[in-house]
């Protein structure tokens, strides 16, 4: 059980959530204003992604992590900053030769993928810790072995926390070699994330034995995608994680009301308080996770 709980939320994503719910944080401003509404609600972390303001679609324009970044810090509201290095690992076969790109590929090196983090220097910034199949199509999104240390020194060395994000227990595997290797630094901190199609199933089965691979001292938070948001938010506390909650993730408070961030905040902080713990503020949680502020 933890009983002083780090809520990071996940404000947006890169998904196609935007024709689904018209209140999915689109715009710099948008994005900007949910990670402040999110931390007044009693999230720690704010974990960003931005979009293009025109199609809603992900994208990884360093300009608009910049405005997003910006507004967060100008406002009078504290948040550890968590930065999205995701994007730029999408491939999607050609229907005519399936060994060139077809429409929907994104894929360029480490250096790119994190031109934002350099520019920008947050706290945090996620790394997805492997490959794996995403839906039912054939699109596949790319981290390979060279690609993730590559990712894993420059952070380290500019002084950014990596938030491992792993989808199965591969990705673990690999994410252990990396702190083996010098890599990661003391203390690692993983994000199990669960439900994504095709990584590993959102179920507290699942989320513990993931638990149980991570290595003795790692810091780590755990979400379910969709209906599973909450129960594996509780699951997640009483196997001594963090909690993660968001519209990246979710876009319902309850069967057909959608949310909004703040308010999947508020709920997650009423299930910590329900199990006697209580939700630390971000002064707290940097000391916990070995923060540098910039």
């Amino acid at each position: 059980m933890n009983y002083e709980v780090v809520v990071t939320c996940a404000v947006t994503g890169a998904g196609d959530t935007v024709s689904r719910h018209p209140g999915v944080p689109v715009t710099p401003e948008q994005v900007a204003d949910a990670a402040i509404e999110a931390a007044r609600a009693g999230a720690a972390i704010a974990h960003i992604h931005v979009r293009d303001p025109e199609t809603g679609k992900g994208s990884r324009d360093p300009a608009l992590f910049r405005e997003a970044v910006e507004r967060v810090r100008a406002s009078d509201t504290d948040v550890v900053i968590n930065l999205t290095s995701g994007m730029g690992g999408d491939w999607a076969s050609s229907a005519d030769n399936p060994a060139m790109p077809g429409p929907g590929t994104d894929m360029v090196g480490p250096v790119e993928r994190l031109v934002h983090v350099a520019e920008l220097r947050p706290e945090i910034c996620s790394i997805d810790c492997g490959t794996m199949n995403f839906g039912d199509g054939d699109e596949i999104y790319i981290s390979t072995p060279a690609c993730l240390r590559a990712m894993a020194e420059m952070v380290r060395d500019w002084g950014v926390k990596p938030e491992l994000e792993v989808f199965e227990l591969g990705q673990i595997r690999f994410a252990r070699q990396m702190i083996a290797e010098g890599l990661i630094k003391e203390p690692p901190l993983f994000q199990i994330c669960l439900g994504i199609p095709w990584g590993a199933d959102h179920s507290v089965d699942t989320m513990k034995v993931m638990k149980d691979e991570l290595p003795g001292g790692a810091v780590w938070a755990g979400f379910g995608i969709s209906r599973m948001q909450m129960p594996l938010a509780a699951a997640a506390v009483a196997m001594g994680g963090n909690v993660r909650v968001g519209l990246e993730d979710n876009l319902y408070l309850s069967r057909g009301v959608l949310a909004t961030n703040a308010e999947l905040v508020e709920r997650a902080v009423r299930i910590v308080e329900l199990m006697g713990a209580r939700v630390v503020g971000p002064e707290e949680a940097r000391e916990r996770l070995g923060l540098r502020r910039h």
